[in-house]
């Protein structure tokens, strides 16, 4: 965990809710300047912030309204930190605990040089990134509503369908619109199939527009994402706009923990009493590298060879969690070298 350690003149925490925020601004000196609470007005802040202009750095913690309070920062050239919401325990601990005492909370932790650091993802890209995610989630409704179709087959003993019903599978979802022996039934599984036909429509929709988003502002990225087996247009999609720019990981291990593949010792005393933060960092990357550490073993004779390997030291799914890592390793230097995948040297290496 990074913390913001950069000294100035003021400093403002904003205790952020949808409609209002509290602002707190204290000075070296820890005396309050500002404490009030004002509505979620561009217009009420600037004039809050007016006076230590060019002087203050404001502090939000990280939930979902933060984006209107970054930007407003960047027009008026104000220096901006994110607080990450699970490290930023301090402003939730104690006998008593408001809006008020929250605002002060976050303006000390950033005097104090103990404000954890969330990435505020740029402006130019976010919209994209929440519109893959928002289709992720869209996703996995269609593979419930498939999956209770399936399973209503099975509670009416009814025989499988000859064809599997992927959501890609048009015609398979057409031919259940008549499988059902019971009216009633068929009418609720119709519901489930005309809501799936509508949401892999709108899906590819999202895809094609997301895809040539992404071809215009990182085509050299995208493709270079492509050459690695496995990684087709969804993950290739997922892990540029999750990841940003490289550039902001000075190291692979920083990139893998916030990937989440590795998994942190606690330790005390010399004693290991397990692990930590294992589901701190981006789930969306963890998802994307675990799919691509199955999909790159299909029908690869090497990769597989290479799994079998790693069996012989762990089990099956600590050796799939570990080719997920070293392809996360691997998708690092590929993007911070600008090169494509090279299968020896990611066997070899």
């Amino acid at each position: 965990m990074n913390f913001y350690t950069n000294t100035h003149p003021y400093y403002c925490g904003i205790d952020l809710h949808t409609r209002l925020l509290y602002v707190c601004i204290i000075d070296n000196e820890n005396n309050v300047l500002v404490h009030e609470k004002i509505s979620d007005s561009p217009e009420k802040l600037l004039t809050l912030l007016q006076p230590y202009l060019g002087a203050v750095v404001v502090g939000v913690e990280c939930m979902h309204c933060w984006y209107w309070v970054s930007d407003f920062c960047e027009q008026h050239n104000i220096d901006f930190i994110l607080g990450h919401a699970l490290y930023m325990k301090a402003i939730h601990a104690g006998k008593t605990k408001n809006d008020r005492i929250d605002a002060l909370k976050i303006a000390k932790l950033m005097r104090g040089g103990n404000f954890p650091l969330a990435h505020a993802y740029p402006k130019e890209h976010r919209s994209i990134r929440d519109a893959l995610r928002r289709r992720t989630h869209i996703m996995r409704m269609s593979a419930q509503l498939k999956a209770h179709v399936s399973s209503t087959v099975s509670q009416y003993n009814l025989p499988a369908p000859e064809t599997r019903l992927n959501l890609q599978n048009s015609p398979a979802r057409q031919q259940m619109h008549h499988f059902f022996p019971d009216e009633a039934v068929q009418k609720s599984m119709d519901l489930n199939l005309n809501i799936i036909d509508t949401m892999v429509h709108e899906i590819y929709k999202i895809e094609h527009y997301v895809k040539l988003k992404a071809q215009y502002h990182k085509g050299s990225d995208f493709h270079i994402l492509k050459s690695f087996p496995g990684i087709g247009k969804i993950l290739a999609l997922t892990i540029l706009y999750e990841v940003g720019d490289i550039q902001r990981f000075g190291r692979v291990q920083q990139f893998a923990s916030y990937a989440r593949l590795v998994k942190c010792k606690a330790e005390s005393a010399g004693k290991t009493y397990g692990t930590q933060g294992n589901k701190i960092g981006n789930a969306h990357l963890k998802w994307a590298f675990s799919e691509a550490a199955v999909l790159y073993l299909k029908g690869n004779d090497k990769a597989k060879r290479y799994l079998e390997t790693l069996q012989k030291r762990m089990s099956k799914a600590k050796a799939l969690s570990a080719l997920a890592h070293k392809i996360g390793r691997c998708v690092y230097f590929m993007l911070k070298n600008q090169q494509v995948f090279n299968e020896d040297k990611f066997l070899n290496g």
